[in-house]
């Protein structure tokens, strides 16, 4: 076995569980390891297809490992440095900005040490560089864009804290925060009773479902066609025709199918260089017969939306509405699939106060059901689980599979 050597470092988002999952379906699990709440690679930063990413906010290429995780070493580190590697930069004007993770420092501190690098390369360089000012201890995406620090003329250094070493990298990629606004936001067709599943996750579940027909057999996109049988207004279809693959979407509501049909003629308009082929049809999950495709990636009926838990008759209502619904679904698809074949699905669970979690109880019969799970071995799966701290139903993600029976 050839020994790991890590090339890219990807910071990831709110729930780093997902955005671990993502990278291991999509490059395997060999060429990911965890690193202290994100993850790094052992391939070039160049190479990975941010746009596609949902549960990554910034990959970075990774610069040096430094053996001391003292504050000070590395402020000294930084300081005699990135003068030096500023000498080999075209003249011109620059910005600097810095992320710091897994370490406590006060931004005042951040701040007024950056203010002395920023010193330092005046006097070591005659060279004048404009500091991105820190109000948390990391730049948020809106920062690194605003002030172009990916592009020529700009830096954006992440230092990562491990236990006894710090990870120095360079962002090359960041993820644009107003092309998802454009995409969810502008979208013609919205309805907030049926929920609004957000752009990234729809990414994740499309890349859990779809990664390994990518990645394990260099397929062309154009010709994996994702599935979504409960397709609603159509975010899964639309991130999936950005990905470059074909899609198909049915849903039981015909007005959803006619949002999801607008939402697609939209898209085709906003982007008019998407190639990929849809189809959408009104169409009962639960019987339906689906014409070919590759994969499934879906989130299934999640029930009423709720502002908070209801009584507990009710609730069981709304719990045993939506395990029925997905059962029948499961049966009808588990004769239509390849054996196997790997597909993701965002279920319904219930968020007590507590934060304790109410899951569906099908959950513990997938096997009977002719599915087992497609386990990850970076993340456990009872991790995969999307909410808010503001929402009582989250999404857990299944990534399953057809038995052989």
């Amino acid at each position: 076995m050839e020994k790991f050597v890590a090339k890219t470092i990807c910071i990831l988002g709110r729930q780093p569980a997902l955005g671990l999952a993502e990278l291991e379906s999509l490059y395997g699990a060999e060429h990911v390891r965890p690193l202290a709440g994100h993850a790094q690679l052992d391939i070039p930063a160049k190479d990975i297809d941010f746009r596609r990413l949902g549960g990554t906010i910034k990959v970075t290429r990774l610069l040096s490992v430094l053996p001391d995780n003292t504050w000070e070493a590395v402020f000294k580190y930084l300081t005699d440095k990135i003068p030096e590697h500023l000498r080999h930069v075209p003249d011109g004007k620059f910005t600097l900005g810095l992320s710091l993770y897994g370490r406590d420092l006060s931004v005042q501190k951040l701040n007024a040490d950056m203010l002395g690098i920023k010193k330092a390369i005046k006097q070591k360089t005659g060279r004048a560089v404009r500091i991105v000012p820190n109000k948390t201890m990391q730049l948020n995406s809106a920062q690194v864009l605003h002030n172009s620090l990916t592009k020529k003329g700009g830096w954006e250094l992440n230092l990562l804290a491990d236990v006894d070493k710090f990870y120095l990298a360079q962002t090359l990629f960041v993820q644009d925060i107003e092309a998802y606004g454009g995409r969810d936001q502008a979208r013609p067709a919205r309805d907030a009773r049926v929920g609004m599943l957000p752009p990234k996750l729809a990414q994740i579940i499309v890349n859990l479902a779809a990664g390994p027909l990518m990645y394990e057999k260099s397929v062309d996109p154009a010709r994996v066609r994702i599935l979504d049988p409960f397709c609603g207004t159509g975010v899964i279809l639309q991130e999936a025709l950005l990905m470059g693959y074909s899609a198909l979407g049915t849903d039981l509501d015909e007005r959803m199918a006619e949002y999801s049909k607008k939402n697609i003629r939209w898209l085709f308009d906003k982007y008019p260089g998407l190639s990929g082929q849809v189809d959408i049809e009104v169409a009962d999950a639960t019987s339906y017969q689906w014409p070919g495709f590759s994969t499934i990636a879906s989130e299934v009926f999640l029930g009423r939306p709720l502002n908070s838990l209801p009584a507990e008759d009710k609730l069981r209502k709304i719990i045993t509405d939506a395990d029925l619904i997905t059962r029948k679904f499961l049966a009808n698809l588990q004769p239509q699939l390849q054996v196997g074949r790997a597909f993701c699905i965002a279920v319904p669970a219930w968020r007590k106060p507590n934060g304790q979690m109410i899951y569906l109880p099908l959950i513990d019969h997938l096997t009977d059901m002719g599915y087992n799970y497609l386990d990850l071995k970076k993340v456990r799966r009872e991790d995969l689980i999307y909410f808010r701290e503001d929402q009582v139903v989250a999404r857990q993600l299944l990534r399953l599979k057809k038995t052989g029976k």
